[in-house]
């Protein structure tokens, strides 16, 4: 996939097809340059991921409008209302299952929100 999104740090892919699946790994709020330029910004962050998230599901064929599960993972449960406010501005049609929980530390220094997601395409 040739996206606006970093390379991943680690032995994964953004996404992996399976079937009629799009499985998207947990993004981080990274730029494209891959650094994470707003830390402890929850809203920063969030918006990020879904700019990351819509260019990997438009690679893989998808949308955000396909989405069918999120898993949101928060260091400070109390910042789910800014999330949720976040994902309903920018896709007011899409509500796919999902799951928010909190999280004691997350893979990146300054990171306080990750997102996984599957859609079909």
């Amino acid at each position: 996939m040739s996206i606006d999104v970093p390379s991943p740090r680690g032995h994964f892919s953004h996404a992996v097809i399976a079937g009629d699946f799009v499985h998207v790994s947990g993004l981080l709020g990274f730029d494209a340059s891959g650094q994470l330029p707003e830390p402890g910004d929850i809203e920063a962050q969030t918006a990020r991921i879904l700019d990351s998230l819509e260019s990997i599901l438009h690679a893989a064929g998808s949308s955000p409008a396909s989405l069918v599960k999120l898993t949101v993972y928060v260091t400070d449960i109390s910042e789910r209302s800014a999330v949720n406010r976040l994902r309903a501005t920018r896709w007011p049609d899409t509500k796919p299952a999902s799951t928010l929980v909190e999280v004691s530390d997350l893979a990146a220094e300054g990171a306080v929100i990750e997102i996984d997601a599957v859609a079909v395409r």
